[in-house]
């Protein structure tokens, strides 16, 4: 396999939607929105809720006009907005003083001695002070309406997403039918030879369209965080930027989550986490990942045992829905639209016994590559590389430094050889060139004797 693309494939999947329930739906592209907030009533919210987080962010901001507070707490001002801040100056928790524009927008609001008292009443129970949560059944039916519930492609489709990677006829048979079924995936293998770019690969096959996800929902006065940034990536679209084009500010549209982790994953990163100090929650990463896929990788190695995460995952898995804890203990039941990818370098027997693996639809093995797969691999990365590809080079290399010492193929180490190569050419300021003596210095700094 050789490395990703520079550019994303386009996706060249079919999908069936499901109807939504909320919102609305262009009727071309099937895709949900979010509905026009035309009252204060359409928020799900209640107005003390609301003059709380008001309250709050003027507190933290000071002197600030009413179009600002509007862009902090993601509501539109007129209709909606305007309604709580004649609240907060009948019961003089905030004073107008003087206007920087035009309407009451443009009104500049300070916090009374009063409405200090206000906020850091509410500041005790909660100091979240961003965009205005959507209610838990709002996230829900949101979530639904934009689930793909059936994923279709075809071997065609497949190859032509799958071009840019050297893979085997055999590995896209076993992929195809892996991504039709829209059940969790078991890639494992070797390390070095592809087992996360497929999975990329294959996230931005299925992934498609992009997706709306609110900044955050509420349950019972409790604020769960959804969207953050080094997660989530934001759609290119206008509507993101202008806020007036989005009916409801308080969602953003993204593209499909693709969400990967490590080593670092434990059970407690797999349920709300309690911020004991801001007392809001940030939401899991399977929450983060709905409507895409979450990827686990180097599984096996987590400081959790193996048996104990994939127990985790036996309820999503098989019922489509999460059951998260808040701090009172409230359960709370979540949709699970997601593609869990698992990906481990570990023998699977070392991980779980065989029952545990039956739960996984598909398992699929990513193989070291053969002699004119390796050769493929290290043509495509010559010519990415500005390296002039030699053949006489590459039988030295697997000579001299594969067969006679039966090292193994890797997918990757064409990449890593020639950016050695490179390096070690760039400090003698000599051309990199495909050389005996450039070979065994890349080779010998990059090897490890096991």
């Amino acid at each position: 396999m050789s490395d990703r693309p520079n550019t994303p494939p386009r996706p060249l999947v079919k999908s069936l939607t499901s109807s939504p329930r909320l919102g609305q739906t262009d009727a071309l592209s099937n895709t949900w929105s979010p509905p026009p907030l035309q009252r204060l009533e359409d928020t799900g919210l209640n107005l003390l809720a609301i003059a709380d987080l008001v309250l709050k962010v003027l507190y933290f901001g000071g002197y600030m006009p009413g179009h600002v507070i509007s862009d902090i707490v993601k509501l539109p001002y007129q209709n909606v907005l305007d309604g709580v801040m004649d609240f907060l100056k009948r019961e003089k928790y905030v004073e107008v003083k003087g206007s920087g524009g035009i309407g009451e927008a443009g009104f500049q609001y300070v916090i009374s001695g009063k409405g200090v008292d206000k906020a850091r009443e509410a500041l005790e129970r909660s100091q979240y002070a961003g965009p205005a949560p959507v209610t838990l059944n709002q996230y829900v039916e949101a979530m639904r309406s934009q689930n793909r519930e059936k994923l279709i492609v075809h071997e065609e489709e497949m190859k032509q997403v799958m071009k840019s990677l050297v893979i085997s006829e055999d590995m896209l048979a076993r992929i195809g039918p892996a991504i039709n079924s829209g059940k969790s995936i078991f890639l494992y293998g070797p390390p070095g030879n592809g087992k996360t770019t497929v999975a990329e690969t294959v996230g931005r096959l299925i992934l498609g369209n992009d997706m709306w996800i609110p900044y955050a929902f509420d349950v019972d006065g409790q604020i769960i965080r959804v969207y953050d940034n080094v997660n989530h990536e934001v759609a290119d679209e206008e509507g993101n930027v202008k806020r007036s084009g989005i009916a409801d500010p308080r969602w953003i549209r993204i593209k499909r989550p693709m969400i990967m982790v490590g080593g670092e994953l434990t059970l407690a990163g797999l349920d709300l986490v309690y911020d004991d100090i801001n007392k809001y929650y940030e939401a899991p990463f399977q929450v983060k990942a709905n409507g895409g896929m979450f990827l686990i990788d180097d599984f096996g190695r987590q400081q959790v045992r193996p048996r104990d995460l994939l127990n985790r995952w036996i309820v999503p898995l098989e019922k489509g829905v999460d059951f998260l804890t808040l701090a009172t203990g409230r359960k709370i039941e979540m949709p699970f639209f997601v593609l869990i990818v698992f990906s481990t370098n570990l023998d699977p027997r070392d991980l779980v016994d065989e029952a545990f693996l039956r739960r996984i639809r598909h398992k699929i093995e990513i193989t070291d590559p053969t002699f004119e797969q390796f050769r493929e691999i290290f043509k495509r990365v010559c010519a990415a590389k500005n390296v002039k590809y030699d053949e006489q080079a590459l039988a030295y290399l697997l000579k001299e430094w594969y067969i006679s010492k039966e090292r193994p193929l890797r997918s990757v180490h064409p990449r890593d050889l020639i950016n050695q190569l490179l390096d070690i050419a760039t400090y003698l300021n000599k051309p990199p060139v495909l050389t005996k003596d450039l070979i065994d210095r890349a080779a010998a700094s990059y090897f490890v004797k096991l």
